[in-house]
């Protein structure tokens, strides 16, 4: 019996072995999720997947149609139509550097595809004080993003509150390792 038991618990350790929950990221940034609204042909999409130890997010945004050059993108705490403190820079421009608690950031293109990973060390602190939100806290950003309150945009010259955004969505699935 105690070896039935030992064959058991093998068996049930490799085949749960060969799956694990990811948790992925995912939104869809068009102007009407902005606040105010805005009416442009301009969309993306931005995924992501978390880490299984929640110490990164590796991302890939994509995006096109903008109106205007595009000054900058974040990754900004709060609700379905409310502004939120900026907490993650995905890309800067000249014009509109991040800061340097931000750390190495991309230059934003015109449009396509940018990457990266998230770490800590790219969290900044909020700049609305009653979010109370802290630079380096990664924990406290999946909170929020778990939570639905946080969402991606991108400002441009003729929108510069944002010209797209979207509510990011936490799911997850089983992948193969």
């Amino acid at each position: 019996m105690k070896e039935l038991s030992i064959v058991t618990a093998a068996l049930l350790a490799w085949g749960t072995s060969t799956t694990v929950l990811a948790e992925h990221l995912h939104a869809k940034l068009i102007g009407f999720q902005e606040v105010p609204s805005v009416s442009t042909a301009g969309s993306g999409e931005f995924t992501a997947q978390i880490s299984q130890d929640d110490r990164f997010i590796d991302y890939e945004m994509t995006f096109g149609g903008l109106q205007a050059p595009i000054t900058q993108s974040h990754i900004h705490v709060a609700q379905r139509s409310v502004n939120g403190s900026i907490v993650i820079w995905l890309c800067q421009t000249a014009a509109n550097p991040a800061p340097a608690a931000a750390g190495l950031i991309q230059t934003c293109p015109q449009s396509g595809t940018i990457t990266g990973r998230i770490t800590s060390a790219n969290v900044i602190a909020g700049s609305t004080a009653s979010q109370q939100l802290t630079a380096n806290d990664l924990d406290e950003v999946l909170a929020a993003i778990r939570a639905g309150v946080a969402y991606a945009n991108i400002h441009t010259a003729i929108s510069p509150g944002g010209e797209i955004r979207g509510q990011i969505r936490a799911s997850r699935r089983k992948d193969k390792d």
